[in-house]
């Protein structure tokens, strides 16, 4: 307990910096302004994002980017209570009681409890990583390339299975990934590999052009295309504070969305999204009440919501301690990490123990931040709301083009930014989502020098990724996964989950 206060006591000294709290708030209003906007996401919004970072020192860089993800969940309610359009994904649950709520005369409500909900479970949560930090990273300490290898595996089959769309249709993007992160020159041989000739890729496609590429032009030019249908609430918002009963009715629902979220978080494939739709299931099911859900229930708002940010921020523990990006967000920040020169993994809390206690920190300081933020600002984000998109959307455009020409001076960058803007945008509109793929493209290169690190050591025995207990462990979990994913029933209930 003694080291935990510690390290705490560390990490807190580092994010109370005047530049890293400057950054923590920037990210925080940022990923509040994405949430709130629908269409953009902390995706593409980090991506664009990223050449930014390359001026700043790693842990505020990564203090800000990791601002811009947990704000956009908080952001994410508003749209969801005032729109009935979920400004984030894990967002969707929120319509259902949220916008009731708002159409009731209740919105101030609802926002509150969201805000208050996602402030208690992002403490928690905190807590959760700090605690779980350093056992993790020991535990981690101890991996072989086997290990490691089948750890991605597993990781890739949940991204599978959580991925929207067909499971064939997410392997493929996966694979594809995979497919990326060969090109450029062999790590042991020194050959060129798909390079075609162009010597631009020679070293390798550069992470960011990709990463903006995929999400940011691509997220314009679909949003572009999909009309505008606003149903922005009239009613006035009403008072922002719930009353002690509203906050005692819905203080189980926010532990238990808490819990529920703050350990899918942590599953590798994204599994954060599963937590607002567990909480809400959990509620309605043991609810005296079931009927209420749907027609305003609070409960169906504070729940989810706290689900929603504790699986936000316990994403960070693979990240953290095993260097194993469990969703696309975590993928963009190990690129934003290898781009400053830190390796992902055990390694980083040792070489590196004021970034990664400083970034644990800056995420309660951000959480009460965020609070500050959300609840006076209320009536901007609204007025915000009614500017159309198309206004929005060439500003954001040529702000991508002018960050991908500053990492190089290069503007073949901005060509093939513009090439995968194109790739990314076809994908979508053939029903393939790019989050896999930029997973793979992340854990490519780890999981190619980990296999052959493994058969290096096992002289080219295949057989070393079964004998070893812990990795056999791993890659069965991982067929098991896929197996039941491809399952009908299970296929089905998967499909309806993303529909809605």
């Amino acid at each position: 307990m003694g080291d935990l206060y510690s390290h705490l006591l560390l990490g807190f000294t580092t994010a109370l910096t005047l530049q890293n709290l400057l950054l923590c708030f920037i990210g925080c209003l940022v990923g509040t302004l994405v949430g709130v906007l629908p269409g953009v996401g902390p995706i593409a919004t980090i991506a664009m994002l990223l050449p930014l970072t390359f001026k700043v020192e790693p842990t505020g860089a990564l203090i800000m980017l990791a601002g811009i993800y947990y704000g956009a969940q908080y952001g994410g309610s508003t749209t969801a209570i005032l729109m009935n359009i979920p400004g984030e994904a894990t967002a969707v649950v929120t319509t259902l009681d949220g916008h009731q709520m708002a159409k009731q005369g209740h919105a101030g409500k609802a926002l509150g409890i969201a805000a208050i909900g996602s402030f208690i479970a992002g403490t928690i949560a905190t807590l959760i990583i700090a605690a779980l930090g350093v056992p993790l990273t020991r535990m981690a300490l101890l991996f072989g390339p086997a290990e490691y290898f089948s750890l991605m595996v597993l990781g890739l089959a949940f991204a599978t299975v959580l991925a929207r769309g067909s499971v064939f249709k997410a392997v493929a993007m996966i694979v594809l990934g995979l497919l990326l992160a060969t090109v450029g020159t062999d790590l042991e041989t020194g050959d060129e590999r798909l390079t075609f000739g162009v010597q631009r890729v020679a070293d390798g496609i550069d992470f960011a052009v990709l990463a903006m590429g995929l999400f940011g032009f691509a997220e314009v030019l679909r949003a572009l295309e999909s009309s505008e249908t606003r149903d922005v609430v009239t009613h006035a918002i009403g008072k922002l504070l719930p009353s002690m009963a509203d906050f005692r009715q819905s203080l189980w629902p926010i532990l238990r969305g808490t819990g529920l979220g703050a350990l899918l978080g942590i599953l590798p494939g994204n599994g954060a999204v599963l937590g607002p739709f567990a909480s809400y299931t959990v509620e309605k099911k043991i609810a005296r009440d079931p009927g209420r859900f749907g027609n305003g229930a609070i409960e169906g708002v504070a729940g989810p919501e706290s689900a929603n940010n504790a699986g936000a921020q316990t994403a960070f523990i693979p990240l953290l301690t095993l260097g194993i990006p469990p969703n696309a967000v975590m993928a963009l920040m190990v690129g934003a990490m290898t781009i400053h020169g830190i390796i992902p993994g055990p390694q980083v809390i040792t070489k590196y123990p004021t970034l990664f206690w400083g970034m644990i920190a800056s995420m309660w300081i951000g959480n009460l931040m965020l609070l500050i933020i959300n609840l006076p600002l209320i009536g901007l984000w609204v007025r915000l709301l009614k500017v159309p998109y198309r206004l929005m959307y060439p500003a954001i455009l040529v702000f991508c083009c002018i960050g991908i020409y500053s990492i190089n001076n290069s503007p073949e960058d901005v060509m093939l930014t513009a090439l995968f803007g194109m790739t990314g945008y076809a994908l979508i509109k053939f029903g393939f989502e790019p989050a896999p793929l930029l997973l793979g493209f992340v854990l490519g290169r780890m999981l190619e020098e980990k296999f052959r690190q493994a058969l290096t050591l096992s002289h080219g025995n295949f057989m070393t990724f079964a004998e070893r207990p812990v990795s056999a462990v791993l890659l069965v979990i991982a067929a098991v996964v896929i197996f039941i994913a491809v399952l009908p029933a299970v296929s089905r209930k998967r499909d309806v989950v993303f529909a809605e």
